[in-house]
């Protein structure tokens, strides 16, 4: 929603607003009303545009970092550009095969299309990619389970798409071979590309109510491996690539304790299932700025995050970019856009 501050301005406040957040974008720097007046098309002098900046700074848009510098745009008027006055851009076919050549490797796990995918983002947006998703596993076209001899089960998951998915959990109870199978067996004609998720509570209800016929081993070994592989989303998995990135802009790096937050934040998995809620609501990209970012209370970092969906369009995680308040909005939601339509895509 567009902030009303938007609908006051005029068309030359407007334009004075886009050259100013034009500049710090590129340039990370302040700029002054005489600057201002060289590069504007308009025929306005400096000394009225230092009185529509003094107005734009009363709106809250724009601040000074010394009495006599230039001005900057606040969190206020970089959300107030971003939503009435940013137009973006579009990526062309190069771009998007480029994407998809990086993301997108047959037979690869889950978890590797993920991760390469924070990956991606991060070298083409220059800031930390990011990819947080829940514990989760699309339609299932097999599943063994593998003891590993060490007090462990390895669960291996064979997607329907082709892409395998290795889940470790540890056993309390001793396991045959004829045990693993049966269990094994027993799940794959449940399944039948189906999700866990989607048989999950048929299955317990016939172990509840004794209508499994399972040798008793089994039976706990199809317990405890629903419990372990299914969705989790109180732990969910975090990709990101790209941190150092945040530290070749000035003001974060001026608030470094705000930045170890964010790592700690980002390490101890905090606040991840909010921004996970907070981008499935969103119909496309969703654009944190500043203190309105729910990761982290830092002036001078955004998020540019979209909800990716399974082939029944359901949301199943976030990705997205952290980088600082100016980053090239106009490039990078396009990218972040197409990428999280094409992880959605391969993962299905």
């Amino acid at each position: 929603m567009i902030d009303n501050n938007f609908t006051k301005l005029n068309e030359i406040s407007r334009a004075i607003l886009r050259q100013l957040v034009d500049f710090y974008v590129e340039t990370g720097e302040p700029i002054g009303s005489e600057t201002l007046s060289k590069k504007m098309r308009l025929k306005i002098s400096s000394s009225s545009i230092r009185s529509i900046m003094a107005e734009l700074q009363k709106e809250g848009l724009v601040y000074a970092v010394h009495k006599s510098s230039g001005r900057l745009p606040t969190d206020k008027g970089m959300r107030l550009f971003v939503e009435g006055l940013l137009e973006f851009g579009r990526l062309n076919e190069n771009e998007k095969n480029s994407i998809e050549s990086q993301c997108k490797s047959h037979g690869e796990s889950y978890k590797e299309v993920l991760d390469k995918a924070s990956e991606t983002l991060s070298g083409l947006s220059n800031c930390a990619g990011l990819v947080v998703a829940p514990k989760y596993q699309n339609k299932i076209k097999q599943i063994d389970f593998l003891d590993l001899n060490n007090g462990q089960i390895m669960a291996v998951l064979v997607n329907e798409n082709g892409l395998v998915e290795n889940r470790i959990f540890l056993s309390y109870s001793k396991f045959n071979d004829s045990n693993l199978r049966e269990a094994s067996n027993y799940l794959n004609d449940k399944l039948k590309g189906k999700t866990i998720e989607f048989v999950k509570k048929e299955i317990l209800n016939e172990i509840k109510n004794h209508k499994i016929e399972l040798d008793k081993v089994s039976e706990n070994l199809v317990k405890t491996g629903i419990a372990e592989i299914s969705s989790t989303k109180e732990n969910p998995y975090i990709f990101l690539h790209g941190q150092s990135t945040l530290l070749n802009d000035e003001i974060i790096k001026g608030d470094l304790d705000k930045l170890k937050d964010l790592f700690d934040q980002i390490a101890n998995k905090k606040s991840f299932l909010e921004l996970m809620d907070s981008t499935s609501k969103a119909d496309g990209v969703k654009i944190f700025i500043g203190y309105k970012n729910i990761l982290f209370n830092h002036s001078g970092l955004s998020a540019v995050m979209a909800p990716y969906k399974n082939d029944q369009q359901e949301v199943v995680g976030a990705i997205g970019v952290i980088g600082p308040m100016r980053i090239n909005y106009s490039r990078i939601v396009p990218i972040v856009d197409f990428t999280s339509k094409l992880v959605g895509r391969i993962l299905g």
